[in-house]
């Protein structure tokens, strides 16, 4: 395990030493802790963006897509319980 200074406001050092001792923690688990949570978060958000982009770019190029109203009602049917056939896509270029 490699080792890292990390310089904080006394502020925020007081609030993650309180939220620390809340928790049953020590401040430097805390931190690890809150420093992995937002490493994951904006890996997490990375992919998704990528993923939006990439479904973006499939749709431009087909010219497809499913109507919101369509996508809508298959939802609140299966929502009930209910067996409902998928939506298709549709082109939406004239």
């Amino acid at each position: 395990m490699s080792t890292t200074s990390l310089k904080l406001p006394d502020d925020i050092k007081r609030l993650a030493t309180s939220a620390a001792k809340e928790k049953g923690m020590s401040p430097h688990a805390f931190m690890v802790e809150a420093i992995r949570t937002a490493a994951v978060a904006a890996k997490q958000r990375a992919e998704f963006v990528a993923d939006a982009e990439a479904a973006r770019t499939q749709a431009m190029a087909s010219g497809k897509g499913f109507p919101a109203s369509d996508v809508h009602a298959y939802l609140r049917a299966r929502v009930r319980g209910l067996r409902t056939s998928k939506p298709k896509a549709k082109s939406w270029r004239s």
